[in-house]
């Protein structure tokens, strides 16, 4: 028996969203809880599910925020480690016209990317019916260290690898090594969670089916899904294809939409057998992912208001 359904290594940090203009006419930040492993977490256990995250912030207000924010989700944090020497990741969010995104990222250095292999709870790891991580983890020498590490022991334990490449080029030295990372996400992942522009910028193409299945065939991916926008979602598995579009809400901001997406898929996943899922099981899964990522856009933020499971039932129902 595993003790986890889900464990996430990642960034943890502040994401200051707008929220407002002063008096004075300066725009007001909200600091928000967030990163996208954590978010995926927060979302699983508002559906019931035990999760753990590993990952590293800084001794200073921030980090005592967001390990309390953690700890109050009901988020295992055992693993959560704390660092005097460097200042929690922080990061800016302007919101654009339609509720798209532009970050600006404090992080040089920043406590999410200075985990060392050898502060990684391998008994965590081995607990876990499924491991999920993103390319942030990968940024650095150090925490790619890490962050592969925690691959080889999940998987050597039997847990199915989720990953979302989770791209932001300002966080890269180069494209060139954002696209290495997440060429080795795709090697070592059982199920794989891609928006529209990392499948554009990984393929070159604009057909996403086209795409999708050949990441799928060229990295031995068991089940992917594309999330696109305004344009709802796809699941890919064997030779069936599922989509389904997006619910009309009144987004506020699209932050945490695609975790919020990712956690309800995983927790799915977890309710059913991967190795014999029917295309009537995508289109459900896919419905309420939706839905819930929809919710999400509704509000500021992510990792402190994942809608509840009723929620995500009555607009499914209503629409």
């Amino acid at each position: 028996m595993k003790k986890y359904d889900v464990v996430a290594l990642g960034e943890l940090l502040i994401d200051f969203t707008e929220n407002g203009i002063s008096s004075q006419g300066n725009p007001i930040f909200e600091a928000n809880p967030g990163g996208a492993p954590c978010n995926v977490l927060a979302m699983l256990q508002k559906l019931g599910k035990k999760t753990a995250f590993i990952g590293k912030v800084g001794n200073d207000i921030f980090g005592r925020q967001l390990t309390e924010v953690v700890k109050t989700a009901g988020i295992d944090v055992t693993n959560l480690v704390t660092d005097s020497s460097v200042p929690t990741t922080l990061a800016f969010v302007h919101t654009l016209p339609g509720g798209d995104r532009e970050f600006s990222f404090i992080r040089d250095p920043g406590a999410d990317m200075m985990l060392r292999k050898d502060e990684i709870d391998e008994e965590i790891l081995r607990s876990a019916k499924i491991f999920h991580f993103g390319t942030l983890s990968s940024t650095h020498e150090g925490v790619r260290e890490a962050t592969r590490y925690a691959i080889d022991i999940a998987k050597e334990s039997g847990a199915l690898i989720s990953f979302d490449p989770n791209l932001r080029p300002p966080l890269w030295y180069s494209l060139e090594d954002a696209r290495r990372e997440i060429e080795y996400g795709l090697e070592k992942c059982d199920i794989l969670k891609i928006s529209d522009n990392e499948i554009e910028f990984m393929t070159g193409l604009t057909d996403y089916d086209k795409a999708v299945r050949k990441l799928m065939e060229k990295y031995n991916i068991k089940l992917a899904f594309a999330t696109l926008g305004k344009n709802g979602s796809r699941a890919y598995y064997g030779d069936i294809k599922a989509e389904c579009g997006v619910f009309k809400v009144d987004t506020i901001e699209t932050t945490g939409a695609g975790d919020t997406f990712c956690g309800s898929a995983l927790n799915f996943i977890l309710e059913h057998d991967i190795n014999r899922l029917t295309e009537n099981d995508l289109t459900e899964l896919l419905t309420f992912a939706n839905g819930a990522a929809s919710l999400i856009t509704t509000r500021r933020g992510a990792l402190k208001v994942m809608p509840e499971k009723e929620e995500i039932l009555i607009l499914i129902s209503n629409e």
